[in-house]
């Protein structure tokens, strides 16, 4: 059991694995080799948490103002539509696709205004 564990791992490796000495005789680490711009990782962690947040208030809508704006925007990865394309895709006129987008920002814009920022504040609190 105990070798079935080890091949298992064989193939992992972990960021602070020691790679090699440096001239001073000082270890270097995998993750000293790969750094990074120190910006990124809150950057990124600071994206996730607001598309988790848009997620949320696009919940709030109604089925089409949601359809519109996933499909407009691409929110799940898909590609930009325009109104022309949705509005042969649902079967409606362009102008009305215009006006449920326009509804669909500005009840985002709203709640969003209403809820204030999320941060290190909000979260503490409970919110």
């Amino acid at each position: 059991m105990y070798l079935r564990s080890l091949k298992r791992l064989r193939g992992e490796v972990s960021l602070y694995d020691p790679i090699g000495v440096d001239r001073e005789g000082n270890e270097i680490q995998l993750i000293d080799v790969l750094g990074s711009d120190p910006d990124v990782v809150p950057e990124l962690v600071g994206r996730r948490l607001e598309e988790g947040r848009l997620r949320e208030m696009l919940a709030r809508l109604g089925p089409k103002e949601r359809q519109v704006l996933e499909l407009r925007y691409g929110i799940h990865g898909g590609p930009r539509k325009t109104q022309r394309e949705i509005a042969r895709m649902l079967g409606i006129s362009r102008s009305y696709v215009s006006r449920i987008e326009k509804k669909a920002v500005t009840k985002l814009c709203k709640a969003l205004l209403e809820e204030g920022p999320r941060g290190a504040d909000s979260e503490a609190s409970g919110r």
